[in-house]
């Protein structure tokens, strides 16, 4: 019962950091950092250096930074996205020293799988941000960036004293992300259609429609169908191919 009790304690350490620093990293660290100096925690050797007072100075700056960007709609956003970079691959290498002293292909396999977890977290917070910030009330993003310093803080916490049930959460959490993904995305290209409208893509399609429809269906004068070839590519909506091909088949009505 201890030797499971101590391989559900590895794991739940191993996929807690990359689950957490997919969310906030900083947290993460601050958090294993002081239960390491405190002595509530023994770390394993490649994570002792969590432990230094600098690396737990650094966190708690850092975390503190990202406490306030994380409260700003659209500062939120351009935070997650650099931190695209720092998160993923943070969440690999401490999941690989979450492991212990292990052979080479353990710690690769605990890297790959903590890399993989910490991508997902890192994208259902930055996609549910995303729809958050559609709001436009701030109260939202607020309770939503609070909430998730609580859940890494607690998640962390339980992952080194209640390994068992972490694991449980973790579970769920996953379970939840598989289903919850599919619908950010869906929301996301709601969004990204939205903004494209509003520089004008969708705008130029219509126009081409409707400029292809007088031109090639629509009654009137041949005079007035030839203006509208005219603007058609005076404004590069077709190219100089199609433009003479058209004004050819319209004067052949004549």
């Amino acid at each position: 019962m201890e030797q499971l009790n101590h391989i559900a304690g590895v794991i739940a350490l191993t996929m807690g950091v990359a689950w957490a620093s997919g969310i906030n990293l900083y947290a993460a660290i601050a958090v294993l950092g002081i239960l390491g100096s405190t002595g509530n925690m023994t770390l394993p050797p490649d994570l002792q250096i969590l432990a230094n007072p600098l690396v737990i100075g650094a966190a708690i700056v850092m975390y503190v930074v990202e406490f306030f960007a994380d409260k700003v709609p659209g500062v939120d956003t351009g935070w997650d996205t650099l931190h695209t970079f720092i998160r993923i691959p943070a969440g690999a290498l401490l999941a690989a020293g979450a492991v212990g002293e292990v052979n080479a292909a353990v710690s690769l396999a605990a890297a790959i799988l903590g890399g993989s977890v910490a991508a997902g977290t890192h994208a259902a917070k930055a996609g549910t941000r995303m729809l958050i910030n559609t709001s436009p009330e701030p109260v939202t993003n607020w309770i939503a960036s609070v909430a998730e310093d609580i859940a890494v803080i607690g998640g962390v916490w339980a992952a080194v004293k209640h390994p068992w049930i972490f694991i449980l959460f973790f579970i769920l959490f996953l379970l939840l992300m598989i289903w919850l993904m599919p619908k950010i995305w869906k929301g996301l290209k709601l969004i990204f259609r939205k903004i494209g409208g509003l520089v004008g893509f969708h705008r130029e399609k219509e126009e081409v429609t409707e400029a292809r429809a007088e031109i090639g269906e629509g009654e009137g004068d041949l005079q007035k169908r030839l203006s509208a070839l005219k603007k058609m590519y005076d404004e590069r909506l077709i190219s100089e191919e199609e433009y003479e091909t058209k004004r050819k088949e319209l004067l052949g009505l004549l």
